[in-house]
């Protein structure tokens, strides 16, 4: 039995390089791979060198015409923006590929490798790859021109609010930071009864106004002045201004409501405290431990001030407190607190010690006050009352007494007070040991409220150790679970040059 050998196939033919002779496979051209490059050049016509403006103060990259954008080294959105500014002349090729080779971040150059393919003679294949530099020149975009110049805006925000007291712009502060609203602004600016915002844009201002409406119960107006117009094009240059006024109500307040109002909020007593103002002011009667709340319409349509001044706070110690029962609701009464307790107490002034004249009054702190304790309150006994609504009310419906707070050791508190707020960079004011004094009283405040403490950012202080609990005098603090860590973003991963890896 035999085998035949299977056929061989046929062996491609080889053919000279008509320039060089060298033998090559058969191709349209009849040209080798060199000879074929050292006659066309398929990246003629594309630029080798180019130029990307780069914005140092807030690192965005210009897209022309008037975009600035914001790319990172080596980025996709970095590389569609460094392919536009050649996109025209590689129209007339086949882009391949295109990647990013590494340079220096200090070198201020940004270098290209591009892949392309183009037809060539008789219908041949060209693929051919180079590079592309890009210089970064810096150039500072219209919005850091408008931040530098410092008087260049277009619409600013003035908060109001006519009180002696700063908690409500502390508060607000705090919600500005969390909700990073002062992000866009170009200055802050703080005078006597409040803050200004200025802004490069009006869209950006109403966005504030918003937010502040639905924060804190304000009223709010918008005005306009024409600085500049052109007839030709029909283009006119405005300055927006927005006035924003918060309630002159703070947090501890005391308040004579207007009977009409007191009875729309079920039928309460006209004296109530102040225990929060959020977007509405939160009002409670310490007499029944009815609440309600009160929202900016409602208080511009029924104004009421504030009976008293934060630096009339009268400090007092209980001589005697007993808890009583809450009582049966009146004929529409509204809601009660469930976080109160309703006591009647025995106090007596620290100041009049030697003597023997004590005021009796409610209050709504029962839960917290015990006999021989401190307490914080307004005398309403001694005291002229300026206000329309409470000359006109019955003598025996004034109580003698209203009681606040629990007073503590403030020396204590501050030094084992182991967290703290950041604040906005703005144009302060000469500070005087009055704005420290109700910048401390906010802090306490903090302590005290668990449902304000909700809507700020509280950090971690690492200078202050934490105290162990059998040194705690009964103060409100603020857990470790509520903190956040300060994180500082001023240094690399690696500590710098040389540096062991940071791993914890």
């Amino acid at each position: 039995m035999e085998y035949l050998p299977a056929p061989a196939a046929p062996a491609q033919g080889h053919i000279l390089c008509c320039q060089c002779g060298v033998p090559i496979p058969p191709n349209p051209a009849n040209m080798c791979v060199g000879c074929l490059r050292a006659q066309v050049d398929i990246t003629e016509g594309i630029p080798k060198q180019g130029t990307v403006h780069f914005c140092k103060q807030c690192e965005r990259y210009l897209q022309p015409p008037g975009t600035w954008i914001q790319c990172a080294l080596e980025s996709r959105e970095l590389l569609a923006l460094c392919l536009k500014k050649i996109k025209a002349s590689l129209s007339k090729v086949r882009l391949i590929d295109a990647g990013f080779i590494w340079t220096e971040p200090h070198s201020k150059r940004l270098k290209l490798k591009l892949t392309v393919q183009k037809e060539v003679m008789n219908g041949a294949v060209l693929q051919q790859v180079f590079v592309v530099e890009y210089v970064v020149q810096s150039q500072m975009c219209e919005d850091c021109h408008r931040i530098e110049a410092k008087d260049f805006w277009k619409a600013v925000v003035q908060v109001r609010q006519k009180t002696l007291h700063k908690k409500t712009f502390y508060y607000l502060e705090q919600l500005i930071l969390k909700h990073r609203l002062h992000q866009n602004t170009l200055r802050i600016k703080e005078i006597h009864d409040g803050l200004d915002f200025y802004y490069s844009s009006k869209q950006h201002a109403q966005k504030m106004v918003d937010f502040l409406q639905c924060t804190v119960p304000s009223r709010s107006k918008s005005s306009q002045r024409l600085i500049s117009h052109d007839i030709h094009s029909n283009v006119y240059n405005y300055k927006s201004t927005f006035s924003v006024e918060i309630v002159p109500i703070c947090k501890d307040n005391v308040v004579c409501l207007s009977p009409k109002l007191a009875q729309s909020l079920g039928n309460m007593n006209q004296i109530c405290v102040c225990i929060r103002v959020t977007s509405t002011i939160h009002l409670i009667d310490p007499r029944t431990l009815q609440i309600a709340e009160v929202d900016g319409n409602t208080y511009w349509r029924h104004p009421f001030n504030s009976l008293f001044h934060p630096k009339q706070l009268e400090e007092f110690i209980i001589m005697d407190i007993s808890r009583v029962q809450e009582k049966k609701k009146g004929a529409g009464a509204g809601a009660r607190s469930n976080k109160h307790t309703l006591a009647e107490a025995w106090v007596r002034k620290t100041s009049e010690l030697d003597t023997d004249h004590q005021y009796f009054c409610c209050t709504h702190l029962g839960h917290i006050l015990n006999p021989g304790d401190l307490v914080l309150g307004f005398d309403l006994a001694n005291c002229n009352l300026n206000d329309e609504f409470a000359n006109k009310m019955n003598p025996q419906h004034i109580p003698d007494v209203v009681l606040i707070k629990k007073s503590y050791d403030r020396s204590r508190r501050q030094r084992r007070r182991n967290w703290k707020l950041k604040e906005l960079e703005r144009d302060r004011e000469a500070t005087d040991t009055d704005d420290e004094r109700q910048y401390q009283d906010f802090l306490e405040d903090l302590e005290e409220d668990e449902t304000i403490r909700k809507n700020v950012n509280i950090y971690r202080n690492a200078d202050i150790p934490v105290e162990s609990d059998t040194d705690d005098d009964g103060a409100p603090r603020i857990s470790l679970a509520e903190m956040l860590e300060d994180l500082h973003i001023s240094q690399d991963a690696t500590g710098g040059e040389g540096a062991e890896m940071l791993t914890e």
